[in-house]
């Protein structure tokens, strides 16, 4: 199985006839996305490459019921087009852009929880069940996807959209597939952090384990690992977190995403180790070693390919 998404999920892509979401579209359907409509203001009835285009959700839904919702719109647009998402009844929505404002996320978040949808990014690369569907940028086109992922017992859950998909090839060139992989994004507020997302997984029957890629700065580490404490999440858990070198680093020097900020200690990557550690995760110093500890989880049950 999968979370989130697969070749079942409907999907809405809003500024479909944008150049990057026009490519993304076509790469999402030739996975086996089954994209639905096109949301652009102003450009209703017109057609991309097959896909009808909409002026709003509103209207893109009464006449093609859809789950899910990815947008590829600016950063200054996105608050308004996630609300507009979420208004018309869309059950997620997927955020790429980077550099939406705090104001602005802030606010797609609480109109999101109000409508009891389930919000993921700002600043996601995107979600892909392997070998079902995706959505979003994640593995570009056909063969970058395929060499990339694969199905099987991992979910991976990462801050960093790159690195998450250096995850997912790490495991899948060593014979360990993934059931999904979800780009939560590097922002300071997120949607949908490790902690909304682990449960999923402990629901899943064909996860077995889950791998987290973390970074400096927020508290989406630490909410994991009291997740973990409490009994939330009881399946086994391999984590990395990125970032040693800013403890060192002179106070004030910015390094990698918005939210890798450590103040007074909280945020640091040692302590997002400990505390994982102490909740029973097993905790890696080098990406390398993620393949080995995921068999390591998994047991003698999993045989290499």
């Amino acid at each position: 199985m999968s979370i989130l998404l697969d070749e079942n999920t409907r999907v809405v892509v809003a500024g479909i006839t944008g150049w990057q979401a026009r490519a993304h579209t076509g790469f999402m359907r030739e996975y086996g996305t089954n994209v639905v409509a096109g949301v652009v203001p102003g450009r209703a009835g017109e057609d991309c490459d097959g896909v009808p285009v909409y002026d709003s959700f509103a209207t893109a839904l009464e006449e093609h019921p859809a789950d899910a919702a990815v947008l590829f719109v600016p950063a200054a647009a996105a608050a308004e087009s996630a609300i507009e998402a979420a208004g018309a009844g869309v059950g997620m929505i997927l955020v790429c852009a980077e550099g939406v404002p705090q104001h602005d996320v802030a606010l797609m978040i609480a109109h999101a929880r109000r409508a009891g949808v389930r919000l993921v990014g700002p600043n996601s690369q995107g979600i892909i069940s392997p070998g079902r569907a995706k959505m979003g940028g994640t593995g570009g086109d056909l063969p970058v996807t395929n060499l990339l992922f694969r199905r099987g017992p991992v979910g991976v859950l990462s801050r960093s959209g790159g690195m998450g998909s250096e995850t997912c090839w790490l495991l899948t060139r060593e014979g360990v597939g993934q059931s999904t992989y979800v780009s939560v994004g590097g922002d300071a507020m997120v949607g949908a952090p490790f902690s909304e997302l682990m449960p999923l997984f402990e629901e899943d029957p064909d996860t077995e384990c889950v791998v987290l890629f973390g970074e400096p700065g927020s508290c989406a580490e630490e909410d994991a690992a009291r997740l973990m404490g409490e009994g939330g999440f009881t399946k086994p858990v391999v984590a990395f977190i990125a970032g040693m070198v800013n403890e060192s680093a002179p106070q004030g020097v910015s390094f990698g995403h918005a939210a890798a900020i450590i103040e007074r200690g909280e945020g640091s990557p040692a302590r997002k180790k400990a505390l994982l550690r102490e909740a029973g995760a097993a905790v890696v110093e080098d990406m390398r070693e993620i393949p080995d500890a995921v068999r390591d989880a998994l047991g003698a049950g999993f045989s290499r390919p």
